[in-house]
């Protein structure tokens, strides 16, 4: 859109410009707009575009247009656009019809003029982008130009029929390289449309320039741009795709097998509470309140779980190996709390069956004496449930095999205390 307003505004200018010049020439013409008519050319638009296919005009010769109105279309190689009008005006002239293809950016495709014009008195503008061409031919150029020697317009000669690269509109501004050189060989910019392009998208290079005053080998320009065109293109033919890596089963491990639960044993002693249940009474008597036996055998516990030793196989804690590190651990008791609980239980009094004198052999009177034959009872111990208060009582625990000697220590602490010394558990 850009493109097409700067080009009406300055075709406009020149238009004005030649106006005054022909009437100051020849006089005032019948026609006061008689150079009105503008050439319209291919706009870019895009800083990429080069060329453009038109799709079909919108508007039609001799038709009127406001700004805004949709002139053409216009194909790229991206997308199809819009052309729309910047001012008003009326199309006199398709120069490129519909469906024209590759017409390059600047060239005319159509002659507009002003609103108001007569379109039937206007004359058809000269077409500049013919003007430039002619204006930038080899013949001109090489005349203007200065020669160095005959060697270097030969050499340039060679350039433009031995280089990779076209001639071409330079629709890019030149490069400032470029622009310097042409200026110090006395070249027109005009002449660079001339010059072979090897540069991207048909932009002149330095080289180019070089390469046609024959300053370097012809075919370096060529050469070079061979080099980047290989180098710019991705050579995947000999990729493979990789297999995908086998996944390899890993084996599980057997789970560890259950820790085997550790051995037990049973300990056991023989206590008489008869001690225990005479500081009852006296209590009771004196007091009027009745302990039961399980408060003396509670508190006696808890008295014979105090420091005792460590069982077989104990590693040390944490706090112990500090210990010894100080040399702390000789100090201390190697002891520690216990959490037994024994069982108790009465004895049943041992019954004994009637039996004969050992070493005596029976005869035949002893066996009618004694009538039928009865098989002899050995004397029976059976634990009874309950506490006995007359006769013994066996306290008893099922602990670890590691731990037997702390567990008859404990056994041995609370029989000393229930039968020697009861008292103490009521103070």
């Amino acid at each position: 859109m850009a493109s097409f307003a700067a080009t009406c505004r300055i075709s406009s200018r020149l238009a004005g410009r030649a106006l005054r010049q022909d009437v100051a020439g020849r006089g005032f013409r019948t026609s006061a707009a008689a150079l009105a008519a503008q050439n319209f050319t291919m706009p870019a638009l895009s800083p990429t575009m080069t060329e453009g296919n038109i799709a079909t005009w919108r508007v039609k010769e001799g038709d009127k247009f406001v700004a805004g109105d949709v002139l053409l279309e216009i194909e790229t190689d991206k997308a199809t656009m819009d052309v729309e009008a910047q001012e008003d005006g009326i199309l006199m002239k398709i120069m490129q019809q519909d469906g024209s293809k590759g017409v390059q950016v600047g060239t005319r495709i159509a002659v507009i003029a002003e609103e108001g014009d007569d379109i039937s008195k206007l004359e058809i503008p000269a077409d500049e982008a013919s003007k430039k061409a002619d204006a930038a031919a080899p013949e001109p150029a090489a005349s203007s130009a200065p020669k160095p020697t005959e060697t270097s317009s030969s050499s340039s000669s060679e350039a433009s029929a031995k280089s990779s690269g076209k001639a071409q509109k330079q629709t890019y501004p030149l490069y400032p390289s470029v622009a310097h050189l042409l200026k110090v060989n006395g070249l027109d910019a005009s002449v660079a449309d001339s010059i072979p392009a090897t540069g991207p998208n048909g932009r002149l290079l330095k080289g180019d320039v070089l390469a046609h005053l024959g300053q370097i080998n012809v075919e370096t320009p060529s050469a070079i741009e061979s080099r980047y065109k290989h180098a710019s293109h991705l050579d995947l033919s000999n990729i493979k795709v990789a297999k995908a890596p086998e996944v390899k089963k890993v084996e599980q491990a057997p789970a560890p097998a259950a820790p085997r639960a550790p051995e037990k044993t049973s300990v056991s002693l023989s206590v008489s509470l008869g001690a225990v249940i005479e500081v009852q009474s006296r209590i009771q008597k004196k007091l009027g309140i009745f302990l039961p036996l399980s408060t003396f055998i509670s508190r006696a516990s808890d008295l014979a779980n105090d420091e005792l030793p460590l069982p077989a196989g104990t590693q040390p804690t944490a706090d112990q190996l500090f210990d010894q590190i100080l040399g702390l651990d000789k100090v201390g008791p190697k002891a520690s709390r216990g959490q037994y609980l024994p069982q108790i239980a009465a004895f049943e009094p041992a019954s004994f069956a009637a039996r004969k004198p050992a070493g005596r052999k029976s005869d035949i009177i002893d066996l009618l004496a004694a009538g039928p034959s009865r098989p002899v009872q050995k004397p029976k111990q059976a634990v009874m449930p309950g506490i006995s208060a007359s006769g013994p009582n066996l306290l008893s625990l099922h602990v670890p095999k590691a731990e037997e000697r702390r567990a008859k220590v404990f056994l041995e602490r609370l029989k000393l205390v229930l039968e020697t010394d009861p008292g103490r558990l009521v103070i």
